[in-house]
């Protein structure tokens, strides 16, 4: 199977499963089909995100060029039409004519003869007007235009553009669309930053020092999927985003200590607040997704950590029976919408409604009250989002103020490291901006229960 019937495979899949991972699918796909080269997996990867990035906008061009009802084209021709549209208008390596007739040969094995043609005539004609794409006219209906032009739900655009004004909102939608560096966090149980830099050196992998993060290092230059790197098997080091990274620097656990990290997922953070603590002490990694939960305990292994305990349960009904004693600390990273990591994750564009900011929000407050009374009288409480919206940051933090008196809100100004200093705003909590800081957006609010 070649990159493009593979991108197109997890393209048809993603429709028929609307709540689906494109990551998951591709990890499935290259699992279980055709052996491919490093170089085919990363094109079937860049053509996967590249659609899901643009699909709006690619729609548009299709739309200008039909000579029929859109609605018309088949979900699996569709797909095929996007994949070459995305080569044509984004792909300078891959010419023309090679994006069409690698179409022209998809359509031939899920369409009829007519339905080929068009597919044939169509491209053709796009590649004839490529220079010519006009886009709706901003000065009447800026929405539409931010919309159609940066490929984002008119809903989200608008949204951003009332809370943000239309130039901030714009600079915010250029950001979502740039393809993410690949950034990982030095295991410092077993090395330094500068070691391992040195050590990705030798096998030919340039790394550059994160801004904010202490042990974040940027990857250049890599060939090939980063767990086969020598560094990564010897555990030097995990992938996990920068603005995730300080994360754990502001809940800042002590070696010896008890935490409880709430929706652990891979444990990114279990696995970090383990260096932190100097891998003394314990962490419980709970998550209700026991695949999850498995490569948690894997990567524990991987980087010499043996203090973090995974456990099976959903906080969102109710706390497992095996939860009990109180936490030094708590770390509870819900799930959210996730619009402060659409470079990284371009599904999301697709994969969320507007009403669905107050449910969220609505279950993260459940998700922070449930869990409150594990945690002990004089002990910290880390609220964490990777999403921008105010209806799941700042109105959970209210709420969750009003019905407990006994919590106060520590204002990070005061009490955060310095790594993360330039981050927190006026109201005390860190705040990271794709379009600002040049990483994912992320919310932070710090608790502290009273004694």
């Amino acid at each position: 199977m070649n990159p493009r019937d593979l991108a197109l495979q997890v393209l048809n899949k993603l429709d028929q499963e609307e709540s689906g991972y494109p990551g998951y699918s591709l990890d499935h796909a290259f699992q279980h089909g055709i052996p491919c080269s490093h170089r085919d997996r990363a094109l079937a990867v860049n053509l996967v995100q590249g659609v899901l990035r643009w699909r709006l906008r690619l729609d548009w061009v299709l739309q200008q060029t039909v000579k029929f009802p859109f609605k018309k084209i088949r979900p699996d021709v569709l797909n095929v039409l996007r994949l070459a549209l995305y080569q044509i208008y984004f792909l300078d390596r891959i010419p023309d004519s090679a994006a069409v007739n690698e179409a022209v040969k998809q359509a031939k094995r899920v369409a009829a003869n007519h339905v080929v043609k068009s597919v044939n005539a169509i491209l053709r004609q796009v590649c004839r007007e490529k220079g010519n794409v006009s886009f709706p006219d901003c000065s009447s209906d800026s929405i539409h235009h931010f919309s159609v032009r940066h490929s984002y739900p008119e809903w989200l655009v608008r949204k951003w553009v009332r809370e943000r004004g239309a130039v901030d909102a714009e600079k915010l939608l250029i950001a979502g669309n740039r393809i993410p560096s690949l950034i990982v966090r030095t295991n410092t149980l077993r090395t330094d930053r500068s070691r391992l830099t040195a050590c990705l050196k030798e096998e030919g992998v340039s790394a550059t020092p994160t801004h904010f993060s202490p042990e974040g290092l940027i990857l250049e230059d890599l060939k090939g999927p980063v767990d086969r790197l020598s560094a990564f098997q010897a555990g030097f080091f995990q992938v996990q985003g920068e603005a995730a990274q300080l994360c754990s620097h502001l809940l800042a656990p002590k070696p010896g200590e008890t935490i409880l990290d709430v929706c652990a997922g891979l444990g990114g953070k279990s696995t970090h607040m383990a260096q932190l603590m100097g891998n003394r002490g314990l962490i419980v990694g709970i998550d209700r997704n026991r695949q999850k939960l498995l490569k948690l305990a894997e990567s524990s292994r991987k980087l010499g950590i043996n203090v973090v305990k995974p456990l099976a349960g959903d906080v969102e009904r109710a706390l497992p029976g095996l939860l009990r004693g109180s936490f030094d600390r708590i770390m509870v990273d819900g799930p959210c919408s996730a619009l402060g990591v659409i470079s990284r994750h371009p599904d999301v564009k697709w994969n969320r409604e507007e009403k669905d900011l107050n449910r969220l929000g609505k279950l993260q407050g459940r998700i922070l009250q449930r869990v409150l009374p594990l945690l002990r009288p004089g002990g910290a409480m880390l609220y964490v989002t990777c999403t921008l919206s105010w209806e799941e940051n700042e109105a959970v933090v209210e709420s969750f103020l009003q019905k407990n008196q006994g919590v106060r809100l520590v204002n990070l100004r005061n009490e955060s490291p310095a790594c993360a200093r330039d981050l927190v705003d006026e109201a005390g909590f860190m705040r990271s901006l794709p379009h600002v800081h040049g990483t994912d957006g992320f919310f932070c609010a710090l608790f502290e229960r009273g004694g």
